[in-house]
């Protein structure tokens, strides 16, 4: 009982309020201390998870600038590719454009399609003759283009073209003229113009001089090529005889011309040598006109010649008939080259140089075959006897096709006749 009532007594003592308070104190010390500590851990848990989270918004961020950077490329990589697309889709349709405009260029300069824009200017003077009629009816025959008019020189036939549009800036209405002139004359007027070069040159005047007070188709004839440059002017000279000869003799020049063959051949000579003029000596209409259709067709002819011979179109079109042979970098082609080779010699169809180029593929082991063989007569025979497959019956190369090449490939004389 005493030591109950010690701890009861000690449970009421001073020293255990002192405790209780130390107790207390502590206690709340420990929950300070706890507080603290929950305080001071709770922040970094906190910013640790605001970090990460922060550090994920980066992440994300920095992802789709990356992802739009990439998009923003491609786009751009597919614009591109979409404007080189464009570019060649339009450079290739200019360039069919090109060609179909050069096709069709090509095409008119044709002479059977050039002429139809050839127009031949008859002067009026010439309807009074009866016989140019045949001239006319000829050209309407042929469904060309005239024109009769009254300027330029007299008796004249002259020619235009019409221009070709080449560019926009061009005018399409364009008329070229032709450097080709004829000039028609009678046995008459003839007579006049030896007569008027006689006359002037009686009168002491410079060779090639016009003489002023002169009305003659002549001194037309001089003002004309005076005036107009780079003309080529014919005299066509109807002569009225039912027999036409050969050629001329003295007899005919002293009956057709009356007896001024000698001043007829001076005007000739002056005409040829100080204007370039030439004379044709023509029998009748129908000679006229077969000599005007003739020049037309060589007109409508010229520019297709011309453009054959620039050298943007070449000499051989286009085309499997007159191509040439390719022949790639591992020889393939060679044969055909050397097939084509012996097809160009006379009188060889494809099926014989088939024949030689079969039994030797290449130059060289022909060559070599010749060499092998001990005389001249076998070398020239080597040939003759390959079979040339085709055709309705059997049939060999032959000796002419042998000797031909072999001399072919055996001669050294430059100048030697292979047939």
């Amino acid at each position: 009982m005493s030591a109950v009532h010690r701890a009861n007594t000690w449970d009421i003592s001073d020293s255990e309020n002192e405790s209780e308070d130390i107790k207390s104190s502590s206690c709340v010390t420990l929950d300070q201390n706890t507080s603290i500590n929950e305080s001071n851990t709770s922040p970094p848990s906190t910013q640790a998870e605001d970090s990460s989270i922060s550090a994920d918004g980066v992440k994300i961020s920095g992802r789709r600038r990356r992802r739009r950077e990439e998009v923003l490329e491609e786009r751009e990589a597919k614009e591109r590719r979409r404007e080189e697309k464009d570019k060649l889709k339009e450079k290739k349709l200019q360039e069919q454009q090109r060609r179909k405009e050069a096709a069709e260029r090509l095409n008119l300069l044709k002479p059977e399609n050039f002429i139809k824009s050839l127009t031949a200017h008859i002067h009026a003077v010439l309807l009074q003759d009866a016989g140019c009629d045949v001239l006319l009816r000829n050209l309407d025959g042929l469904q060309w283009r005239n024109q009769i008019e009254n300027q330029g020189l007299p008796n004249s036939i002259r020619w235009t073209q019409q221009a070709l549009q080449q560019t926009e800036d061009e005018d399409k209405n364009e008329v070229i003229e032709e450097d080709q002139v004829l000039m028609v004359i009678s046995h008459n007027e003839l007579e006049d113009m030896v007569m008027s070069h006689k006359t002037v040159t009686n009168q002491s005047a410079l060779i090639g001089e016009m003489y002023e007070g002169s009305e003659s188709l002549l001194n037309h004839l001089y003002k004309y090529l005076t005036t107009t440059a780079g003309k080529v002017v014919t005299i066509l000279a109807i002569i009225s005889h039912q027999q036409r000869s050969g050629s001329w003799g003295e007899d005919d020049l002293d009956l057709h011309l009356s007896q001024h063959r000698l001043d007829t051949e001076e005007l000739l000579v002056h005409l040829q040598l100080y204007w370039n003029v030439a004379v044709h000596f023509l029998f009748g209409w129908q000679e006229v006109t077969d000599h005007v259709v003739a020049l037309t067709k060589a007109l409508s002819k010229r520019p297709y010649k011309a453009l054959c011979g620039a050298p943007d179109l070449g000499f051989c079109m286009n085309g499997s008939w007159s191509a040439g042979v390719r022949v790639d970098r591992d020889g393939h082609g060679l044969a055909q080259v050397w097939t084509r080779q012996i097809q160009q010699l006379n009188r060889v169809s494809p099926a014989m140089a088939k024949a030689v180029t079969t039994a030797y593929p290449s130059p060289s082991l022909l060559l070599k075959a010749y060499e092998e063989l001990p005389s001249e007569e076998e070398r020239r025979r080597l040939l003759a006897d390959l079979p040339v497959v085709g055709g309705a019956k059997e049939r060999r190369v032959g000796p002419d096709l042998a000797g031909r090449v072999h001399r072919l490939l055996t001669s050294q004389n430059p100048h030697l006749l292979l047939d």
